[in-house]
């Protein structure tokens, strides 16, 4: 499952979730976000025990791809007990992608 991800619920979402929380930051209009945006939930869809995936709209939510030095898209943030533990810029395949949760 995949959670929508705002400035809203971030501090729930992923702040203080429990475990790992991989946020995908992408837009609608970004061509290396739309080949990622279905691993991305492949890796989701897998139900990896202690992984939580999310999703960050960068044009819906500017001050968190702001807050996190989000300059390119697609990036994939690797959060853990609140901190950013591991990160992507740019495309990466479905192995990668796995690598980066360990």
């Amino acid at each position: 499952m995949i959670t929508t991800i705002t400035q809203a619920n971030f501090d729930k979402e992923v702040m203080q979730a429990e475990g790992k929380v991989l946020v995908d930051f992408w837009a609608s209009w970004c061509g290396p976000c739309k080949m990622l945006s279905p691993l991305v939930d492949e890796v989701a869809a897998e139900g990896i025990p202690g992984l939580k995936v999310g999703k960050v709209n960068v044009d819906e939510e500017m001050e968190l791809a702001q807050r996190f030095g989000v300059m390119t898209i697609p990036t994939l943030l690797l959060f853990e007990n609140g901190k950013v533990v591991n990160q992507s810029v740019g495309f990466i395949n479905k192995q990668q992608i796995l690598a980066l949760t360990k």
